[in-house]
């Protein structure tokens, strides 16, 4: 179990560098009148018209500096991950080995699974490989009057095909999420609903990485935190692991803040999909209790 606490190496390589700076607003429209003097006493009316012309473009343009450079730290970071979003929702489902860390209740609960998503129905089959081997679960909105339908291995396997809500206390002693939450596109909006809130208020630093590594995958992780607790705080820190070549976001990290000053971070809920199978034709059978290929 001791692998699956931390599956992969996470190695940051460099931060990106600042963005240059460029003057705005009062020094950009200073600037230009000064050149358009110039202009006028070097190359008579006609010149000097051309180039009156163009101020009010560059003042037009300082004042979008001006707004965006006023913007919340997190308006970027939310732009960002709603077009890793619609990345997401763009196939028609996938297949991925799904690591599990999250806390629950007084424990944190690890846990590896194969899992295949499609999202219209919006369907879930897991194969559980660690700890719990050979349970599997399957879940189709709209089918089976809203259950999920799941069964454990060997001797557990004597309760039978067990049908339960996605939000029975049985469910939920090792989730913090129903099923129907599951997946990359619903943590991903989960992740963004939380981003999106904390926007009201400052206290907001945001750190982006190009070169990280998950594995073998060079991934762009993005990275947003908050120096102290706060009422309107739930996380400390989240991450956001996006696939470089992909596109596709590959893990979602949260954080609470460290009980005493100098102590690690702990970590609330990590989310990592490795071993993405975008291209997989997904189809009814996938998400059948009868699929031949199932134990159920």
């Amino acid at each position: 179990m001791g692998d699956l606490c931390a599956p992969f190496e996470e190695r940051v390589c460099r931060r990106l560098s600042p963005p240059v700076e460029f003057p705005v607003g009062r020094q950009i429209r200073d600037t230009t009148f000064q050149i358009v003097k110039m202009t006028m006493r070097n190359s008579g009316r006609n010149a000097g018209l051309a180039v009156l012309l163009t101020v009010g473009f560059l003042a037009s343009s300082a004042r979008a500096d001006e707004a965006k450079s006023k913007e919340h730290p997190l308006a970027p970071v939310v732009r960002y991950a709603k077009l890793c979003l619609e990345k997401v929702e763009s196939v028609p489902g996938y297949e991925a080995t799904f690591y599990k860390r999250e806390v629950v209740g007084r424990s944190t609960i690890t846990q590896r699974m194969r899992l295949k998503i499609r999202h219209k129905p919006f369907s879930v089959y897991l194969y559980f490989e660690e700890p719990s081997a050979g349970r599997e679960v399957i879940y189709v909105e709209g089918k089976n009057n809203g259950k999920l339908i799941a069964h454990e291995a060997g001797l557990l396997s004597i309760a039978g095909v067990m049908e339960l809500a996605p939000t029975d206390a049985l469910v939920m002693k090792e989730n913090r999420y129903p099923i129907t939450k599951a997946g990359i596109a619903n943590t991903l909006r989960i992740m963004i609903t939380e981003w999106e809130k904390e926007m009201k208020y400052g206290e907001t630093e945001v750190k982006t990485f190009n070169n990280a590594k998950l594995g073998n995958l060079k991934c762009r992780v993005i990275e947003t935190s908050h120096p102290r607790p706060r009422r309107q705080f739930n996380n400390h820190k989240i991450r956001l692991w996006v696939d470089a070549s992909s596109g596709f976001p590959v893990r979602m990290q949260k954080y609470g803040f460290p009980r005493k000053a100098g102590e690690p971070a702990p970590i609330i809920e990590e989310y990592t999909f490795m071993n993405l199978k975008t291209d997989v034709r997904l189809s009814d059978a996938d998400f059948d209790r009868n699929n031949s290929k199932y134990s159920f």
